[in-house]
């Protein structure tokens, strides 16, 4: 048997394949279930114990010849094909690919940010990644201070966190720059709540903050109606309800009149007629001496908003999860904006 699988072996390695047909060919006759290999094998099961080592070993370099020869002819064929521009026509026009999308967070930011820089902010950038200090300390939040409780936070290590809100960059600012500062910092930040279809545990801000002499809650008013009469005509009405917060005193709530009911009352609004904005106030005076800048002399405004909701508002996008699922059936909507 061993002389006739070396006749095989030698009648394999003489084959020449030239076409696809051809290769088919030669597959089907040594290579199939019915081939001439499987008829071997059965052979080779019946043969003595004694010759099965001597013959096993010529039975693979069989199987080896044969499936080298197949391999190496379909690689042929491949490349052939691949380089065969014989039916290529470049005079013809070329796959229209399709155009991507602006995100709506990246419209509306954009809208914001314009209407700021014809006030003369600037836009500044601060690490997602956060000490203590410019997260909380520095914004007068005292260590186990129950305000710290109003963020619920990711921590990285015992001294770092991802940033709870964009107005730990206004700390940076404030040691690294002196007065007259007039900023707005967008940015992503982080907090630890439940997903739904009205919270993430990540979402958008864009806070801004203006340090300089004599500046005042007037001040701090009038930016605000100039910011929301730009971006969302004059038509919607304005108020301002006290808050706290630990960073500003005095401090408030911004809300404008309901987009979607224009404050007839909807159940977008709780049927109140009013939606909140920002949050905004006065640059605690500790802030302002905790990162050196002088009390007595400089005084300044800080808001914060989220992009999020607002945005949510401006397009009547009813989950706030189809703002992170890159979703191009969504994303096509904003095509035209």
């Amino acid at each position: 048997m061993i002389e006739k699988l070396a006749s095989v072996i030698k009648e394999i390695e003489n084959i020449t394949i030239n076409s696809a047909t051809e290769l088919e060919e030669y597959r089907l006759k040594y290579l199939s279930r019915k081939g001439l290999l499987n008829e071997l094998f059965d052979e080779f099961k019946q043969i003595p114990n004694a010759e099965k080592k001597e013959t096993g070993k010529v039975m693979n370099l069989l199987k080896q010849a044969a499936e080298l020869k197949l391999t190496t002819a379909t690689e042929q064929f491949q490349k052939s094909l691949i380089n065969d521009t014989s039916d290529l026509d470049i005079t013809l026009p070329g796959d229209q690919i399709p155009l991507g999308t602006r995100h709506p967070l990246s419209i509306f930011q954009n809208k914001v940010i314009d209407v700021f820089r014809k006030l003369g902010f600037t836009i500044a950038e601060g690490p997602e990644i956060e000490d203590d200090w410019h997260n909380f300390s520095g914004l007068n939040f005292p260590q186990n201070h129950p305000a710290r409780d109003m963020q619920d936070t990711f921590f990285v290590t015992n001294d770092l966190s991802l940033r709870t809100h964009c107005t730990s960059v206004q700390v940076r600012l404030m040691e690294n720059q002196k007065p007259p500062i007039r900023a707005i910092m967008p940015g992503r930040v982080y907090r630890n709540e439940a997903i739904s279809a009205r919270s993430h545990c990540f979402f958008h801000q864009i806070d801004g903050v203006y340090i300089d002499k004599n500046v005042s809650f007037a001040d701090l008013k009038q930016t605000l109606f100039y910011f929301v009469k730009e971006l969302f005509g004059a038509d919607y009405g304005i108020r301002f309800r006290p808050s706290y917060f630990p960073f500003t005193e005095p401090s408030a709530e911004m809300d404008i009149a309901c987009i979607i009911c224009k404050g007839k009352g909807c159940n977008v609004c709780k049927h109140t007629g009013w939606l909140e904005i920002l949050g905004c106030g006065m640059i605690d005076p500790n802030v302002l001496k905790d990162s050196g800048i002088d009390p007595e002399i400089y005084s300044g405004f800080a808001f914060g908003m989220g992009l999020e909701r607002t945005t949510m508002m401006q397009y009547g996008i009813k989950d706030i999860r189809l703002l992170s699922t890159n979703d191009k059936r969504f994303l096509s909507q904003f095509e035209t904006q």
